[in-house]
């Protein structure tokens, strides 16, 4: 973005050091009238300067390619969702012995034992999975943990994961309905691959993008990353005229697949619970209620009205992580469901209330993060929400497992497929991550949200 402030004189660099303005030259005056003419060819909007611990407001002229000046009443918008997984789909009720066999641990029987207890009472069905049992025979640093593997498996994921996320990209440009080439802005999400450039220089050549588009990667958000990803591409939608914003989100467990050890409880449950998945969300900008203005070929899916992102206090070591020679540690927490349980409603209330939507929590459409059943039975329990309400999310756990943040895009996709449930109304979408850290969005469902995807 290029940025120029036009300044009063005092604060130009021909002011007196005292702050007050000296009498103006020949040439100041020319250099004065120049910057009047940039102001009055330009909308400006406010900003703030400081000099000497002064506060003086000044009104700074921000201009960028794809954003000539702000509109009003604009409103971020999906416009188009895609999503993919890889093609090695594991039945849950035959995972683990297939993970037990892989990683030669069929000798520790209690652990086995353990694991299949998680994985029955875990509401999966199958999940996807880009390693198969020729990745882990091919390294079997990955099921040592006295070998080094944070290479090996960033190689692999270097390409794996902008492939997967292209899939899922191509499938929401083509039900989007313009060229790749009308993108501006590329908001990528990912715990997975951690390379300089990343994924997202990689993904956009994968999908001729133009060179020009703006890139911006975040990093490491664990299971609120696509909700992460929502919100800065929300203000990235709102602020910059005729946007169209690609978020993309993915990720894939070849980053911490390992062997079970009885001194690591926490890698039950990651290999119980995860599996891989890229989601991919078209975002623009439109009138409060309305089309986009640009295009007659654009339908809004949902309006994203307000975000916020709050962290529970005293729980920043809550669901931490870290990448490490043996590649991603991460531990989720049993203090999650609980801390839900106490709390969710008080941050719920302090989101929504400027909406009027506090407390009518069965009036809403819900898509919360499907980090696992106690996850969800804790928000259920918490807003004494009826059966069903947490029906897509439940859904996108029973079919893919927690795919950590690319499962709010799924859970998104599940529901514009269930148009009778939404009605236009309000819902709320609940990204959950490390810290322990909450993502609250206010969605409005447009009307006829429901549209077949390609």
């Amino acid at each position: 973005m290029h940025q120029t402030c036009v300044l009063p004189a005092w604060c130009s660099p021909s002011s007196s050091p005292s702050g007050r303005p000296r009498a103006a030259s020949h040439s100041d005056k020319k250099r004065l009238d120049a910057m009047a003419a940039t102001a009055a060819a330009i909308p400006a909007r406010p900003c703030i300067a400081l000099r000497r611990r002064r506060i003086y407001r000044t009104h700074c002229l921000a201009t960028m390619a794809s954003s000539p000046q702000p509109q009003q009443a604009q409103r971020a918008a999906v416009l188009a969702i895609g999503t993919a997984n890889p093609s090695n789909c594991v039945p849950q009720d035959e995972y683990v012995d297939w993970y037990f066999r892989v990683t030669k641990s069929d000798h520790l029987t209690k652990l086995k034992a353990k694991m299949k207890r998680i994985c029955y009472n875990s509401g999966i069905k199958q999940r996807y999975f880009y390693h198969t049992e020729d990745t882990i025979r091919d390294h079997p640093e990955f099921i040592d943990s006295a070998l080094p593997s944070l290479g090996a498996r960033q190689a692999i994921l270097a390409s794996a994961v902008p492939e997967l996320t292209a899939a899922a990209a191509t499938r929401a440009i083509a039900e989007w309905g313009r060229p790749a080439g009308d993108v501006t802005h590329l908001v990528f999400a990912t715990s997975s691959d951690a390379h300089m450039p990343g994924a997202d220089l990689r993904l956009a050549s994968l999908l001729g993008l133009r060179s020009s588009v703006q890139r911006t990667m975040v990093y490491f958000h664990g299971c609120s990353s696509g909700s992460a990803a929502l919100r800065v591409a929300k203000d990235i939608a709102e602020n910059n005229r005729s946007a169209r914003v690609l978020v993309a989100c993915a990720e894939l467990t070849v980053n911490f697949f390992r062997e079970a050890h009885e001194d690591r409880p926490e890698t039950l449950i990651m290999q119980s619970l995860f599996g891989d998945g890229a989601g991919a969300v078209i975002l623009g900008a439109v009138a409060t209620g309305g089309r986009p203005a640009d295009s007659v070929v654009e339908r809004p899916l949902f309006e994203l009205v307000s975000a916020s992102q709050t962290l529970i206090p005293d729980t920043e070591d809550a669901a931490a992580g870290q990448l490490a020679d043996g590649g991603l540690v991460f531990r989720p927490s049993p203090r999650m469901p609980g801390l839900l349980r106490q709390l969710i409603e008080q941050y719920l209330v302090e989101a929504v209330a400027p909406l009027g939507l506090g407390g009518r929590w069965n009036d809403l459409f819900w898509a919360v993060h499907p980090g696992g059943p106690a996850i969800l039975d804790s928000v259920e329990a918490a807003l004494a929400l009826a059966p069903g309400k947490l029906a897509a999310s439940r859904r996108v756990l029973r079919e893919y497992g927690n795919m950590s943040g690319v499962s709010v895009i799924f859970v998104l996709d599940e529901l514009r497929r269930r148009r009778g449930e939404l009605a236009g109304g309000f819902g709320v979408m609940l990204g959950l991550g490390p810290g322990f850290t909450v993502e609250t969005m206010v969605l409005r469902a447009a009307s006829g949200a429901k549209r077949k995807a390609p």
